[in-house]
């Protein structure tokens, strides 16, 4: 089986929260798949939800022209599927809360119209992606423009304050069977179905790091649908699904 797999990072990057403003924007420890497909459309320039509210502008949902599937992007690549690897110590990535101003006119009905915004912000987020070949022509415009270092617009990691680098972009070629030597062990992020009581690899401390991220996006409002994704160097008692090796590696495709 062929895929796709190359490193994206940036200097600083936040994918928010959506459950919690009142105080500071929080912000998800991974990059999760909504926001990877929202990246991997913006380089092959595919439309948003820009287009789809212009699109529904003025219209009621159920008459003729109503658009009430999803932005174009989502809707085109939501069957790939991709595996999402943390490239930092445990999972777990640095994260600090940054505070500035928004003092344009509209930003607050406070005296002075200035509103102070906090944000919890990733340090040095890094992230191996695998995405399995795919027979729809929307991959292969992505492996063209990541291979040519191509993109219709600037990728970002949740903002466009922070922008993305892409490296190391090849082409690999996955076995079915895994990497079993020393026992089910996972070296990407995937959905937790159990508990997980196995040993830690030879020679490490043990670590668990999870987290109830975004897997999908619901159909009638687009909010996002959870799972709860795991990264831990323990064993597994049983083999997950959609599961590949390389490399002496075992990499789940969510």
């Amino acid at each position: 089986m062929k895929a796709l797999s190359f490193e994206i990072s940036g200097k600083t990057a936040i994918f928010k929260k959506p459950d919690v403003n009142s105080y500071a924007y929080f912000t998800y420890n991974n990059i999760h798949k909504p926001a990877l497909l929202g990246i991997l459309g913006a380089i092959i320039g595919l439309d948003g939800y820009t287009k789809l509210y212009d699109e529904n502008r003025g219209l009621k949902e159920g008459k003729l022209g109503y658009n009430d599937g999803f932005p174009d992007y989502y809707e085109k690549l939501k069957d790939l599927k991709v595996s999402i690897v943390p490239l930092a110590k445990n999972g777990y990535f640095s994260k600090k809360i940054q505070t500035f101003n928004n003092s344009v006119g509209y930003a607050s009905f406070e005296k002075g119209g200035n509103l102070i915004v906090r944000e919890q912000w990733l340090e040095n987020p890094k992230w191996q992606i695998i995405i399995l070949e795919n027979d729809i022509e929307e991959y292969k415009k992505i492996k063209e423009y990541l291979v040519n270092k191509k993109a219709v617009y600037i990728p970002y990691l949740g903002k466009n304050d922070h922008f993305a680098n892409i490296d190391f972009v090849k082409e690999i070629e996955l076995n079915e069977k895994l990497f079993l030597d020393e026992g089910i062990y996972i070296d990407s992020l995937f959905i937790k179905s159990g508990e997980i009581n196995g040993y830690e690899r030879e020679g490490e401390l043990p670590f668990i790091f999870q987290e109830i991220s975004p897997i999908s996006l619901q159909k009638d409002f687009h909010f996002y649908e959870y799972v709860t994704l795991c990264f831990t160097n323990c064993e597994l008692d049983e083999e997950p699904k959609n599961c590949f090796s390389f490399e002496n590696k075992n990499y789940v495709f969510i």
